[in-house]
């Protein structure tokens, strides 16, 4: 999380001074929608009114006020930065950046395309990935702008760097298949500081600008419902602080970006079943659906609310990529060096939830870990296969088919990288859990509500709901499953949430 602005606090006398103290909404229990003739009087009146201080949001504030909005945003908790500040703050970006230029990384909008359009699931949203990948220089461009560090380093090594590199391979795109359908190029953009704390510091040089710009940043305030006119615009939103219920109008419109939906159980289990089980619920806390509920009660759509990121981080160290993955089968399902958002999807949506890393003496983990726990060793695969229970001689097969072709440098099944490919041999053996339920198993929901590329929300008729944006998790953006690379969801929400900002500031509601 990140440090509260100045003006981070919000209470009922703050908000009324300079107003009349009128009576705020009458707002009954249970309703998901308010109708503009229950609210009296306005307690407030702001031109934009961004809810949720995440990437997403604050880059929406950001552009509105830009473009000359006075804007306001809430926050529900008491600090600022949503799951964007918990993340490695890796932003996807590629087709020739000022930082893939500076380190003589070849890249192009086709290849950078062809990899989001094709290394993934059916059917993903390709006007937005085709806008995105077009755009992606200028937005690393525009990110810079806002203050926020980048390093002219980069690094082969997989995974997320815990040095101050700025540049690597965030996804799959040296894994078989992707690899052959684009390009491979180093587009995972992250701030240049050490350890895990890219999505902090990306958040404090966000919030910062926004600051410094004149947003009105107000913590501990949370939306409860939109105020629907008769015509079907949003007129405003219903607000809970300190205990009290207070009625914001917002004249050109409402900015949701309030994340996504994993820690609501309930909606998890409604909408995502086979992301209930994952051990690691990954988010902010208050990820609880609020935004995506409150389009849905106005008539919005929602899309693929089953997707999100199930993640199975095995790497580092790179040494286990010479074990290999199976099922409950004994069999192996995937190249084992793939990035662990695909590994993630492959068991959580294909293998029921279990999955097994079977290593030897040279691909074990060397060094004490938690996160995938031994269940199995032996001096034998004969051994291990026994103490798993697998249908008989299933692992032996694969092993032996496995260990005949690594020797010469082939994977005829999943054409593993000769740099992890070789013959499992050399006792001990080991298995190590990587069940969705016992092992270390983040997950993040990626449905929400249907967007156009403004950033203006669609009803299930695909009309545009006029006075309601959204933006970040709360939509189904670029972001669907499997997830194939880091920074694809911060990449979505600071660049749409940019156009969002945008959209809403504008007099006529969308983008010239």
């Amino acid at each position: 999380m990140t440090k509260r602005p100045v003006n981070a606090g919000l209470s009922r006398r703050s908000l009324l001074t300079g107003l009349a103290a009128t009576a705020a909404a009458t707002v009954a229990a249970g309703s998901a929608a308010l109708p503009r003739s229950a609210v009296k009087t306005w307690d407030m009146s702001i031109d934009a009114l961004v809810i949720g201080s995440g990437s997403a949001g604050v880059c929406a504030a950001i552009e509105a006020r830009q473009a000359g909005a006075e804007v306001m945003l809430i926050e529900s908790l008491s600090q600022f930065g949503g799951s964007s500040a918990m993340s490695g703050g890796v932003v996807y970006a590629g087709g020739g950046t000022a930082l893939q230029k500076a380190l003589k990384v070849e890249d192009s909008v086709e290849e950078m395309y062809r990899f989001l359009a094709l290394a993934g699931d059916a059917n993903p949203p390709l006007d937005k990935i085709a806008l995105y990948c077009e755009e992606s220089p200028a937005h690393f461009d525009w990110l810079v702008a806002q203050g926020i560090p980048y390093s002219q380093k980069l690094t082969l090594a997989k995974g997320l760097p815990m040095g101050d590199e700025s540049l690597y391979f965030s996804g799959t795109e040296q894994a078989w298949p992707a690899r052959e359908l684009a390009k491979p190029a180093l587009r995972g953009h992250v701030p240049g500081v050490e350890g895990m704390n890219g999505g902090r510091r990306l958040m404090e040089a966000l919030l910062s600008r926004a600051v410094t710009l004149g947003v009105s940043l107000h913590a501990s305030v949370s939306a409860d419902r939109l105020v629907i006119e008769s015509d079907g615009r949003i007129a405003g939103v219903i607000v809970t602080v300190a205990g009290e219920s207070l009625a914001i109008q917002a004249k050109r419109g409402v900015v949701l970006a309030c994340g996504g939906f994993i820690h609501n159980r309930e909606m998890l289990k409604l909408y995502a079943p086979k992301l209930y089980e994952c051990s690691v619920p990954w988010g902010n806390v208050d990820d609880q659906g609020d935004g995506i509920n409150m389009g849905i009660a106005v008539g919005a759509a929602a899309l693929r609310m089953h997707e999100g990121f199930a993640i199975a981080p095995i790497y580092p160290p790179e040494n286990v990529l010479s074990g290999i993955v199976v099922n409950a089968s004994g069999q192996r399902f995937i190249s084992e060096e793939s990035y662990h958002g695909v590994l993630g999807d492959a068991i959580t949506y294909h293998q029921k939830g279990q999955a097994w890393l079977i290593t030897d003496q040279r691909s074990g983990y060397n060094f004490h870990q938690d996160n995938f726990l031994p269940v199995a060793e032996g001096s034998s695969i004969d051994v291990i296969a026994a103490q798993l229970g697998f249908p008989l001689g299933a692992l032996q097969q694969t092993v032996n088919y496995y260990n005949q072709h690594a020797i010469n440098g082939d994977d005829p099944m999943f054409r593993k990288s000769k740099t992890y490919l070789r013959p499992l041999q050399g006792a001990p053996y080991k298995a190590w859990d990587l069940s969705v339920a016992d092992a270390f198993f983040p997950a993040h929901t990626f449905g929400g509500l249907h967007t156009n590329l403004d950033g203006q929300v669609l009803s299930s008729f695909g009309d545009i709901i006029p006075g309601l944006y959204a933006a970040g998790r709360n939509t189904a953006g670029i972001p669907t499953a499997p997830y194939i690379a880091s920074g694809l969801s911060v990449g979505d929400c600071t660049f749409f949430g940019r156009r969002a900002g945008r959209a809403v500031a504008a007099l006529d509601g969308g983008l010239s």
